[in-house]
């Protein structure tokens, strides 16, 4: 019988892979391949994410390597903006392209019926190898070329079909709200045009978040159907069960600390993939608490981990060169976790505001 793993043992083991059970010394670059990438939706979050996980990430670290084009942020998992390594994204962007037109449909539904994909991918390659420009500046070209189209669905189906990358400049995160776009293989120099490889990203899945259920990888990806692929590489995993009786698949060599292991307050990003890359999350945050970490707008809000799981959300409040880290507990917490929080969130803070003269801290009291 399969060796049932409880919510603590997943809660550690997934902790241990993305580098929250202690801060790693390595390089932003190898920590972006450990992790599958890091989403990207917004350009600050991911250099908060190296932060908490890496002793001796800064900032320069991350921006020479997106201006090397060692690391590119660009569409691909959920169909969401993810910052990853060059070589990850050349090798793995073909097998998310079914997912990507998948999503097109789904979201556009009859609207897309109209749109001749292949003709608009040209004209956005020949404008995007001219010049790299803004989304915006294409979709003002796409109604050019075809005044009668549906300049939205137009420019969403380039989104989904054709491989960009944003292109960063010396601006603080690395990219300006509104950032050019090239075409990756021009960007990178490497067609992006190879086989399907759907083993090596589910390969890549469990190093980042497993032990892990098909649905969770599934949820991570956006792909559906990725059975086969876990069955064709049974041999080469082990296999769980978690508490609920459910198949979980993993790596043999791949960490699985004890539950005993400590686990320190840690304070994560907007949308970091921590809380998003499991069907069931109850490994790190609680049910009842998962609806308090995405607004309306579908923003997932940052957040803190105490003894590994998820007990709440912060802010940033910016007055002048003043800042203020404001916490929002979902419970009331005892005074030793207090001080640890703000020990660690005034670190935070300051990697944050670097150019702020005076840090403070805020403990909201916790919700009715």
């Amino acid at each position: 019988m399969p060796q049932v793993l409880s919510r603590l043992a997943l809660n550690r083991a997934t902790l241990a892979r993305q580098m929250l059970l202690q801060r790693e010394e390595t390089t932003a670059l190898d920590a972006l391949t450990r992790l599958a990438g890091l989403q990207a939706q917004v350009a600050k979050p991911p250099y908060l994410g190296l932060w908490t996980r890496l002793a001796s990430f800064r900032r320069e670290e991350l921006r020479d390597l997106l201006q090397r084009r060692q690391a590119v942020r660009a569409t691909a998992m959920r169909g969401t903006l993810h910052l990853m390594t060059a070589a990850d994204y050349v090798r793995l962007r073909p097998t998310l392209q079914p997912m990507l037109t998948g999503a097109m449909t789904s979201v556009l539904r009859q609207r897309a019926d109209t749109l001749d994909v292949p003709a608009l991918v040209e004209t956005a390659r020949e404008f995007f190898d001219a010049s790299p420009r803004t989304f915006t500046a294409l979709r003002a070209h796409l109604m050019e070329r075809f005044p009668d189209g549906d300049e939205r669905a137009m420019g969403f189906a380039v989104r989904t079909h054709m491989p960009l990358v944003m292109v960063p400049n010396d601006s603080p995160w690395g990219y300006p709200a509104d950032s050019d776009f090239a075409v990756a293989r021009t960007w990178l120099g490497e067609p992006i045009n190879g086989p399907e490889r759907v083993e090596e990203l589910v390969r890549g899945y469990l190093v980042a978040f497993g032990p892990a259920t098909i649905a969770d990888a599934q949820t991570w990806s956006g792909l559906k159907g990725l059975k086969a692929a876990f069955e064709a590489l049974r041999r080469e995993l082990v296999t769980f069960r978690d508490t609920n009786g459910r198949e979980l698949f993993d790596l043999p060599d791949a960490p699985r600390p004890s539950e005993e292991t400590a686990a320190p307050v840690r304070f994560l990003p907007e949308y970091d993939n921590l809380v998003l890359a499991h069907a069931d999350r109850s490994r790190l945050i609680a049910d009842e608490y998962r609806p308090r970490i995405v607004t309306r707008n579908l923003k997932v809000l940052a957040t803190f981990l105490v003894d590994g799981l998820v007990a709440g959300t912060w802010k940033i409040e910016r007055k002048g060169k003043a800042a203020t880290l404001i916490l929002e507990p979902f419970e009331a917490l005892a005074a030793p976790i207090r001080e640890a929080l703000a020990d660690e969130g005034l670190r935070a803070l300051q990697f944050c505001e670097e150019d702020a003269q005076t840090f403070d801290l805020k403990i909201e009291s916790p919700a009715a």
